[in-house]
């Protein structure tokens, strides 16, 4: 099959790129900037742009809409409705199955697990796009215009994901440069984090089976969650440094949003880090007896990858 990535570049599509090629997948990886990886078709496109969208994916059968945008809700509010309408009628005209990477905004905040049966009750403006974006596709699906899946993960951490990942940026990053990690309101509180290459590898297998579509899925998380005064010594072992960490409160965040943008749109999500946050991906893990990476090992591999890799660059 031929698999086009839209949005490439990010931390997600490229773990999906490269567990494609892994199992010897035919892959375009589609960006404003033309971004490559070895063995890749690469090909630059606007995705606000049907024309461009369209054209970037001619002759696919797989299409992954792996797109992030910055973290910004204006932004948010004008552009992912165009994205997803352009992925959708593109999709539809080229006759492509589309599989929708998302997140768990929509969900709000729950009390519980958070399951595919969750109902969506966002209690933030990001996820208010969220539930409006997931529900243009849903809509589409149930009028039997297109085949597609809404693959949610969790927060993420793992191989290919620095850039953008909370755990990373405020723990593993600090750790290394010796300073003490950080973490937002509570460490004490459970947390589901779902490994990147875990997510590449959901949405290969889900890619790949016919009856997996026209649904939500969740991409395989390990369960039960972990608190983050665990996940920061496993860190800091793995990293041979001393455990220390502080924890930002929700009053120094409001404070740094005055200054900082993105620390001001952070600022209404906290809701996911002063309660408990438990993603479960148990229908995944059973339809494909999958068993997701422990927190001990991902951890462990993602702090191997980025010294070999991240660091080595850097250097």
């Amino acid at each position: 099959m031929k698999h086009t990535i839209l949005g490439a570049g990010g931390s997600i599509g490229n773990a999906l790129a490269y567990e494609l090629l892994r199992n010897g997948q035919e892959v375009r990886l589609v960006s404003r900037s033309k971004y490559s990886i070895n063995g890749t078709d690469s090909f630059k496109a606007d995705i606000t742009s049907f024309d461009e969208t369209l054209k970037s994916l001619k002759g696919s059968d797989i299409v992954y809409l792996c797109a992030g945008l910055p973290y910004n809700y204006k932004i948010w509010a004008v552009v992912w409705p165009k994205i997803m309408q352009n992925a959708i009628d593109a999709c539809i005209k080229a006759d492509a199955k589309l599989i929708f990477f998302d997140n768990v905004y929509m969900y709000g905040k729950v009390n519980g697990i958070m399951t595919e049966s969750t109902p969506y009750n966002p209690c933030s403006k990001k996820g208010e796009v969220r539930a409006k974006i997931a529900v243009m596709l849903e809509d589409e699906i149930k009028k039997g215009n297109l085949q597609a899946i809404i693959a949610r993960a969790a927060d993420l951490y793992g191989p290919y994901s620095v850039r953008t990942s909370i755990p990373y940026v405020l723990i593993i990053d600090r750790l290394i440069h010796g300073k003490s990690a950080q973490w937002l309101v509570d460490v004490d509180k459970q947390h589901s984090f779902t490994y990147s290459v875990d997510c590449a590898k959901g949405l290969y297998l889900l890619a790949g089976k016919n009856d997996t579509f026209n649904q939500v899925w969740h991409l395989p998380t390990f369960s039960p969650p972990i608190d983050l005064k665990t996940f920061i010594g496993i860190a800091a072992d793995a990293l041979g440094v001393n455990h220390g960490y502080s924890v930002l409160k929700k009053w120094m965040i409001r404070m740094a949003g005055i200054l900082d943008k993105t620390t001001r749109e952070l600022y209404e999500m906290l809701y996911q880090y002063e309660f408990d946050y438990h993603f479960d991906s148990s229908k995944f893990n059973g339809y494909f007896d999958y068993r997701p990476v422990s927190y001990d090992g991902g951890i462990k591999e993602t702090v191997r990858y980025i010294k070999n890799n991240v660091l080595q660059n850097i250097s």
